[in-house]
């Protein structure tokens, strides 16, 4: 076994034991589900970057930029804008508010908000996490996959294997207290690979005379796209729609569960503003990086390489081939780390909406806090599956992971990011519309993912945002008491 490898599997070995010593901390749903409100705003802010910036910022984003050119640079703007909002918009505000309703989750905040006596919106919420949340899960264990597949040359299903079962396992006896902190500790590895990884291959390029100019003139006659255009090639208003559509991948993080529930755990308040302003330094160079690591890897492979090679494979070929073995290895794992981080986040919602919403509250079942964590492991476990399924299946049908990761985050943030906005921020916002907001989001990214004709128009992320927000303003109007 190289270097590389050696490295990757200590890192994981690391990664169960955090999952095996944080278990005796997790004595109530609070504890298993939030931490106990106890992070401070280092580990808060980290937590929040490295579980919003999945295997599709490692090795989505880079692939796009290969195949689809400087047009994947709006969504870079669009994602840093809206870690941006979400922080000033979302972050203190529901902080003050989930504590004030003494709430563990965005269903139940919005439930004793509302006073919802009718449970409408908990169950509505915690379909739609549970839906969504499986195909993302699913697409952090296809990203795994691929990782394994370029390290160790497992066939993907394999290394789908692998890494749904270490994700599951350390999910499954740590909770959120082994989940904010590691990812501290992913979050700096992340931020690592994608700020050194594009410096080193920029370096390397240079001192043999290419360009970017020159690569994506050459990729324009390989994918027969307008790589070197930032609109596509298209004009007028076509080209305005593609701008939007790159742009729209910030919309989504104003309503996304797993990042929201960073600002409900954080210590306080008063920490908000610190984790915030570590949170964008976090994500400008983190974004950006990840753009260029496409680039660079377009150039020093060439793009006759990814006719037969996997583009989204870029992160971790470049780094094995740039790099010392050793920083490789911790580069790689980060590009691991990015998933794991996100797919572990991701169980815990989905575990709260199917235990603490719908059984718990929803049901009106009365037990324990020891059965609601023991109830919750289970459910790990069951949602850890079908998303395994999920992901075999998109391996098999050689689904990428963008259109996968695209389409969650489109039903996640329209879903809940107008009704949260309008909630905190408008206070006519009624319980009918945000009941109105969660289904139009919900249906509307459904449909529009679904129909060409409507897809090639303008995104799902887009339309379904727009009408969802129109929704939450237009029924909260019209059912004002």
């Amino acid at each position: 076994m190289d270097t590389i490898g050696l490295i990757f599997i200590l890192y994981l070995c690391f990664l169960l034991g955090v999952g095996v010593w944080t278990f005796k901390f997790n004595k109530t749903q609070e504890d298993y589900l939030l931490a106990g409100r106890k992070l401070g705003p280092w580990v808060t802010a980290f937590s929040e970057r490295a579980s919003g910036e999945s295997a599709w910022l490692l090795l989505a984003l880079p692939g796009a930029a290969i195949t689809v050119g400087l047009i994947e640079s709006w969504a870079v703007v669009g994602i840093i804008l809206g870690i941006i909002a979400s922080w000033y918009l979302i972050a203190e505000r529901l902080r003050e508010e989930t504590e004030k309703y003494d709430a563990l989750t965005i269903p139940q905040y919005l439930h004793r908000k509302f006073n919802d006596s009718s449970n409408i919106i908990r169950l509505f919420s915690a379909v739609i996490i549970a839906f969504f949340f499986l195909f993302y899960v699913s697409a952090q264990f296809h990203a795994s996959g691929k990782v394994l597949n370029s390290l160790f040359d497992l066939n993907p299903i394999t290394g789908i294997s692998i890494g749904a079962a270490i994700i599951i396992v350390y999910t499954l006896m740590g909770g959120f207290y082994a989940v904010a902190w590691t990812d501290l500790l992913q979050g700096i590895l992340m931020i690592g690979t994608l700020v050194i990884l594009p410096i080193a291959g920029y370096i390397e390029l240079s001192e043999s005379g290419m360009t970017i100019a020159d690569g994506l003139a050459r990729a324009d006659s390989v994918f027969h796209k307008n790589n070197g255009s930032f609109f596509g090639g298209k004009d007028g208003f076509a080209a305005v729609l593609a701008a939007l559509g790159g742009l729209s991948w910030g919309l989504g993080y104003l309503g996304q569960p797993h990042l929201v529930i960073r600002y409900m755990a954080i210590r306080s308040p008063r920490d908000v503003p610190v984790a915030r302003n570590i949170a964008i330094a976090w994500a400008i160079p983190g974004i950006t990086g990840a753009f260029l690591v496409g680039l660079v890897a377009l150039l020093y492979f060439g793009p006759e390489y990814f006719l037969t090679m996997d583009p989204e494979q870029a992160m971790p070929l470049l780094a094995s081939k740039l790099l010392h073995p050793i920083l490789a290895g911790l580069f790689i794992s980060g590009a691991v780390a990015a998933m794991m981080s996100t797919a572990d986040s991701q169980l815990l919602v989905s575990t709260s909406a199917v235990t603490e919403d719908f059984y718990h509250q929803y049901l009106g079942k009365k037990v324990t806090q020891e059965s609601l964590v023991k109830m919750s492991r289970i459910m790990i476990v069951v949602l850890g599956l079908i998303a395994y399924a999920i992901a075999i299946f998109s391996e098999l049908q050689g689904k990428k992971i963008f259109g996968v990761v695209s389409y969650a985050w489109s039903g996640l943030g329209s879903a809940f990011g107008p009704a949260l906005v309008m909630t905190l921020w408008w206070k006519k916002t009624t319980r009918e519309g945000v009941i109105a907001g969660l289904m139009v989001g919900f249906l509307t990214t459904i449909i529009w993912a679904n129909v060409p004709e409507l897809n090639a128009l303008v995104t799902e992320r887009l339309s379904s945002f727009v009408f969802a927000f129109i929704a939450v303003y237009v029924v909260s109007l019209q059912t004002q008491k």
